[in-house]
């Protein structure tokens, strides 16, 4: 699950008569985090940008609760020094019992980078990141850290206290600049959600990096899910999420994410351009019960499942089937579809299938 921008719906665009926020004060977020942890989800992630809470306090506002929910905390080498993201992350992981995650995001929009006061290249960011994660697993070393790069100097870099255990580094990134970053650094490669083969064709990419940088890799999806208890239920659900959606609307949001340096947005883009040119809402199905609809008025991840419970969950071993261990799965609403996929979707995995929610 995930989501703490208005997190019941997406903002980008209002449905005539219907209100499609709601505001992420902690009262819902902690609906949202009980429920997650109630119907059996691993973990919760929370996006980092500049329209979206913090994600460091809001996790540690949840944290208090939970009992076992982990949370997988997105954050921005262009926004946090790493000697001070690793002391945050040790005293989170302190105060949370072991139940701090890291989601690194290295960004791919160059309007909110700017915001972030970061005016670097793409090769460049994605240098720093490999900088940054090294100083940040440097700095949990027992031994004072001692490194000199083009991007940080640093001297003696340590907390007093290492977290334990150290946090699982969650990655993404589908450029040549990201593969060997990912290769390096990454406890769990991170992918948006695409038809089958093109995530079969990344994963053995990351490999074979990994490999030869003598490392091995997870992987994980992101995915949005509308799972009703027949197809033709899921699939007007699906459709109701664009109905009312004003066409220009759709292509404003299509021009700003055209300005998107991110491979991985572009190939999200890529997706729905088939209905972009038709207007066939079939063109949106890019694979049986993958839907490219939510990418029309969102940046991200734009693929939904959708289906029955019980094609939801053929497709999530589909993917499981490719070597994707973890899922990362959010809906419109966030607490409504936490219940609907944890009592529809989740029994039909079995138990001790695949790390499922985070």
């Amino acid at each position: 699950m995930r989501g703490t921008h208005g997190p019941g719906h997406d903002t980008t665009a209002a449905r005539p008569g219907a209100d499609r926020h709601r505001s992420p004060d902690l009262r819902y977020l902690t609906q949202i985090a009980q429920a997650a942890e109630h119907m059996g989800f691993d973990a919760i992630l929370t996006p980092a940008g500049t329209f979206n809470e913090d994600p460091w306090i809001t996790c540690a506002a949840l944290a208090q609760a939970t009992d076992r929910l982990k949370f997988l905390v997105a954050l921005r080498p262009d926004a946090i020094a790493p000697t001070l993201a690793a002391q945050m992350a040790a005293t989170f992981q302190r105060q949370s019992r072991g139940r701090l995650l890291l989601n690194v995001v290295t960004g791919g929009d160059p309007v909110e980078q700017a915001r972030f006061g970061d005016h670097l290249d793409k090769a460049a960011r994605y240098a720093r990141t490999d900088e940054w994660l090294t100083v940040l697993r440097g700095t949990w070393n027992r031994e004072p850290f001692d490194y000199t790069g083009v991007h940080y100097d640093v001297r003696g870099a340590a907390v007093f206290s290492p977290p334990d255990p150290v946090p699982g580094v969650y990655f993404g990134g589908s450029s040549a600049e990201a593969g060997p970053v990912a290769a390096r650094h990454a406890d769990v490669y991170l992918t948006w959600g695409e038809p089958p083969a093109d995530v079969a064709a990344k994963l053995q990419r990351i490999r074979a990096l990994a490999d030869a940088a003598g490392r091995s890799v997870r992987f994980g999806i992101r995915f949005h899910v509308v799972a009703r208890d027949t197809s033709e239920e899921a699939w007007a659900a699906a459709e109701r999420l664009l109905t009312g959606i004003d066409p220009v609307h759709v292509a404003r949001v299509q021009a700003t994410l055209a300005g998107s340096q991110s491979t991985g947005q572009a190939r999200q883009s890529g997706l729905h351009s088939a209905y972009r040119d038709s207007g066939r809402t079939c063109d949106l199905e890019v694979y049986p019960n993958v839907w490219a609809g939510v990418g029309l008025l969102r940046g991200g991840a734009g693929t939904a499942l959708v289906g029955s419970h019980r094609e939801v969950a053929d497709r999530i071993c589909e993917y499981a089937a490719l070597g994707i261990e973890e899922f990362i799965l959010s809906g419109f609403p966030h607490l409504e579809e936490a219940y609907e996929v944890g009592e529809g979707v989740l029994p039909l995995l079995g138990a001790g299938a695949m790390a499922v929610g985070r």
